[in-house]
């Protein structure tokens, strides 16, 4: 017979404007990985930064992801990172701002998708979409 039990490990979540937004333990991340992180159904916004490219559902937890993975204040290199966007140096007050009002709002990250998917494919053979 079966038993259904719940994960021993039970995962934070926190609230970003109304949206319940899980954090994942960093163990199950690794941190040196540069290749595109797999894309799950339901994923269909990607952190631009540097070489980041990790997927989320919605662009609040784009933000969350960014505002903490790189704009927290350990690790805010003091500009704004984000592919193709002018690296001003910035105070990292002033860059969250800058994250929520011109990355990470629904538009800006689908305009965003499109621009890296023509960067990429020039230099990709061709996919059979």
């Amino acid at each position: 017979f079966f038993l259904q039990s719940t994960p021993a490990t039970s995962i934070p979540t926190v609230q970003v404007q109304g949206q319940q937004i899980n954090l994942q333990p960093p163990s199950y991340t690794a941190a040196s990985q540069h290749a595109e992180q797999m894309k799950k159904p339901g994923q269909n916004f990607m952190c631009l930064w540097q070489s980041c490219k990790k997927w989320f559902q919605t662009p609040s937890q784009v933000f969350y992801h960014a505002a903490t993975e790189h704009g927290g204040k350990d690790v805010y290199p003091g500009q704004c990172l984000w592919e193709g966007c002018e690296p001003f140096q910035r105070q990292r007050f002033s860059f969250i701002t800058h994250l929520q009002d011109k990355h990470c709002s629904r538009d800006a990250l689908l305009a965003g998708l499109k621009q890296d998917e023509l960067g990429q494919a020039g230099n990709q053979k061709p996919s059979n979409k």
